[in-house]
């Protein structure tokens, strides 16, 4: 297990637009048609990942709490399956449907969406406003595998929070840490 810090992607940054197949409804499906009203959140994550494993029941609770309020989250798989089987769009249903994800599980198998958003590692985190303008990119919270500290969604429920308030992001924003993701 390689531990991979999330690239650099700058605040205010446009997300790149895309259309993949979701696993869950394996339906083809796009940016626009699943973004927020008042912002979105993509994480790209996979199945194997142990850094991943560790938050996926905060990342459901997160768009739980925010779908709400207008805050669409997506998920984005991008491993290369030849290599990582376990992370295939059959699997990522299976995934998807035990931990009842309330966000499309979206199966990126060019890979072209993770070097759009120059995405690096499982899991990669961005928050987009209404106008789909990064806010946020970095860290859920400070919670790792076997780090003793409790995953809460603080960093990124702070970026939430400020955007839904109109005010400006105060939370220092701490790179990401996982596995690399598994290019082609």
């Amino acid at each position: 297990m390689a531990l991979t810090e999330s690239n650099e992607f700058k605040i205010g940054t446009v997300a790149p637009d895309f259309e993949l197949i979701n696993t869950i409804n394996d339906k083809l499906t796009n940016l626009s048609s699943l973004k927020g009203e008042n912002g979105t959140a993509i994480f790209f994550i996979c199945n194997h990942c142990p850094f991943v494993i560790h938050i996926n029941e905060e990342l459901v609770k997160l768009a739980s709490d925010y779908t709400s309020k207008g805050v669409n989250c997506i998920a984005i798989s991008s491993n290369d399956i030849i290599n990582y089987p376990q992370d295939g769009p059959e699997l990522m249903k299976e995934v998807a449907k035990k931990l009842k994800f309330p966000f499309p599980y979206l199966y990126d198998e060019t890979q072209n969406t993770a070097k759009a958003y120059n995405a690096a590692c499982t899991p990669d985190l961005y928050l987009f406003d209404k106008d789909l303008k990064a806010v946020y990119h970095g860290q859920l919270d400070a919670s790792r595998p076997g780090n003793g500290i409790a995953v809460t969604g603080k960093d990124f429920r702070e970026a939430i929070e400020a955007l839904l308030h109109k005010k400006p992001n105060i939370t220092f924003q701490k790179p990401s840490i996982g596995c690399n993701i598994k290019w082609k």
